[in-house]
């Protein structure tokens, strides 16, 4: 692999979860949400693995920690966005505790790898 962030599996668990948010919002998000809701929780899913390569491929471990906090900010975003969504009835409670859950895991590995720099 060509760059480093790819071989982390923090990074790659973020990029599958992407995927989920984005079929998620095809398939049962409204169109009048998609400049609002829809928008908000792309971008969020999406910050998650921008800031996570752009801080591993920093010049320090201070940068990729820092970047780290901001990828779990966005991650926590994203569950925030679900609350939003559930409490909307936009989508139901299996969508909301599978993405919840996996966003749970996913800040996790983001901590314990921030707590190794």
């Amino acid at each position: 692999m060509a760059f480093k962030f790819e071989n982390l599996q923090v990074w790659q668990k973020a990029l599958d979860l992407t995927d989920e948010i984005n079929l998620l919002t095809k398939s049962t998000f409204p169109k009048d949400e998609l400049f609002i809701l829809t928008s908000q929780i792309k971008r969020a899913a999406e910050s998650v693995v921008l800031n996570i390569v752009e801080g591993c491929t920093g010049q320090t471990n201070l940068v990729f920690k820092n970047f780290l906090s901001y990828a779990l900010r966005s991650a926590i975003e994203v569950v925030a966005c679900l609350f939003i969504a559930k409490r909307r009835k936009i989508i139901g409670k299996d969508d909301f505790r599978k993405l919840y859950n996996e966003y749970q895991s996913l800040t996790k590995m983001i901590t314990a790898l921030r707590n190794t720099l």
